[in-house]
């Protein structure tokens, strides 16, 4: 692997100098970017100086530095992970022999495929935030909402330079497209249904973090078990930032869920509104929104392209390598309820053809995970309140049980009795319109918004009461 360059146009640590013709493209593509970002990043905080973490390297330690950067002028770069001594490809017919360098003729339109979907999602959730920082609780959260922005912008550069890299005057057309798709535009809007769906106030950004944003994890986790090294090793360094806009999500959301508890205890009615907080019922219908919506992005429950990814050896498991024995996974079947009728039953299915549901099942493990440890603390508060995921066949708009109705339980119901319960149970223009109202910016170093909790500790070795962002 080549030596991290820091001082070149584009920092990278995979041979940029050494590659004219492909150095030469993505100093191409880099103006396009910078009108993108200029355009569809968060503008109005050009000039704002931020307290950003910049990659430098990729080893475990010391891999990243901070200090004060105008997000314009941030230094975007290509990093993949360090090479293991002899990868093998860990999964698929062709598990145990050596992993691709180049892309395998026969699997050069998947992969492609993979590739930009993943790309696609970066510039889109920045396309969807930017408007947040006029509304933030506080300069830290400003800073971590920038954070995230700056990072899915870098995610955007890993997969840039893999369709420059590897995929000729093809890969160069998608990479340029990556630039002209817009987040809910509906001419031209974005792959996947969730990143055109509007993000206008912080606790869908909160949401957003937290469950979109995992869905990220498992996918890039998925990736990194691909065959095609070059694809593994850039979706390993992205895991490595993908943690922290995890974090983002789960504390922001939890800090908002404590806040909407105390405040319900304080109201006489029981209802954090009365205080100036966010009904807790409103909440719950942020997550109910989200995570139906998150439950689509890892594709049909049955799905010949997920067992033909898989047995190519394209995609693998959630953990491939640590947590299973059998990596071809020819035998066995996954047991899935399907409708049939006005019912549900239970069918067979071939364990391949069920790998979207497989990773599906560690990420609502993973969300499950939270939402019990916010609980616990909402046990240690006192309050009797809980936050719940709604069932996995809720609201669904791809899949098996799209175009069927359930209620959050899972139930099948009717589409009049589902309609005439939507806005209890998701998101509504009526929520938006009053989260927005109350989330009036707080911009005092160490002030916090009243609906919302203040953070347990500030970040990259900074007290609470530092400044973030400076005007």
């Amino acid at each position: 692997m080549a030596a991290v360059d820091l001082n070149a146009r584009i920092p990278n640590n995979v041979g940029l100098a050494d590659d004219p013709k492909i150095r030469r493209a993505l100093e191409h593509w880099q103006p396009k970017y910078l009108d993108w970002w200029r355009e569809m990043g968060p503008s109005q905080f050009a000039g704002h100086e931020v307290y950003l973490r910049t990659a430098i390297d990729v080893g475990a330690d010391g891999w990243a530095n901070f200090g004060y950067v105008k997000m314009p002028d941030y230094r975007w770069g290509v990093f993949l992970s360090t090479p293991g001594a002899d990868p093998r490809v860990p999964a698929g017919d062709c598990a145990g022999s050596p992993v691709w360098r180049e892309v395998p003729g026969e699997h050069r339109n998947a992969l492609r495929r993979i590739i930009v979907t993943q790309a696609d999602t970066e510039p889109a959730s920045v396309e969807q935030q930017r408007l947040l920082g006029a509304s933030a609780p506080s300069l830290y959260d400003m800073r971590n909402l920038f954070q995230v922005n700056v990072e899915e912008g870098r995610h955007l550069w890993a997969m840039v330079y893999l369709l420059h890299k590897y995929f000729g005057v093809d890969g160069r057309d998608e990479a340029d497209e990556l630039l002209e798709r817009r987040s809910g535009n509906p001419d031209k809007p974005r792959v996947l249904a969730t990143f055109n769906d509007p993000c206008e106030h912080w606790l869908s950004f909160f949401a957003f973090t937290m469950f979109t944003d995992r869905d990220g994890k498992f996918q890039l986790s998925a990736l990194r078990e691909s065959g095609f090294d070059p694809l593994a090793r850039s979706c390993e360094f992205m895991l490595t930032e993908e943690a922290f806009h995890l974090f983002v999500g789960e504390t922001g959301l939890e800090r908002i869920i404590l806040r909407s508890a105390e405040l319900s205890m304080q109201d006489p009615n029981g209802d954090a509104r009365g205080q100036g907080g966010i009904g807790f019922d409103t909440v719950q219908r942020a997550v109910n929104t989200w995570f139906s919506s998150c439950l689509d992005l890892f594709g049909s429950e049955i799905s010949s392209n997920a067992a033909n990814y898989f047995a190519a050896g394209l995609k693998g498991r959630f953990h491939e390598r640590e947590r299973y024995e059998d990596h071809v996974a020819q035998a066995g079947n996954y047991r899935m309820p399907v409708v049939e009728g006005d019912r549900l039953a239970v069918i067979d299915v071939p364990l391949r053809n069920a790998m979207n549901e497989v990773l599906r099942d560690d990420y609502i493990t993973d969300c499950e995970r939270a939402v019990k440890k916010w609980n616990s603390r909402l046990e240690a508060l006192g309050s009797p309140l809980r936050i719940s995921l709604p069932h996995r066949r809720f609201n669904r708009r791809q899949g098996l049980y799209a175009g069927h109705t359930f209620d959050p339980a899972g139930n099948l119901i009717d589409r009049d009795t589902f309609e005439a319960s939507r806005d209890q149970w998701l998101l509504s223009r009526k929520d938006s319109e009053e989260l927005k109202a109350i989330m009036q910016p707080v911009t005092e170093p160490g002030k916090v918004a009243h609906w919302i909790r203040p953070p347990a500790k500030g970040l990259g070795g900074q007290d609470l009461d530092f400044a973030y962002v400076r005007a």
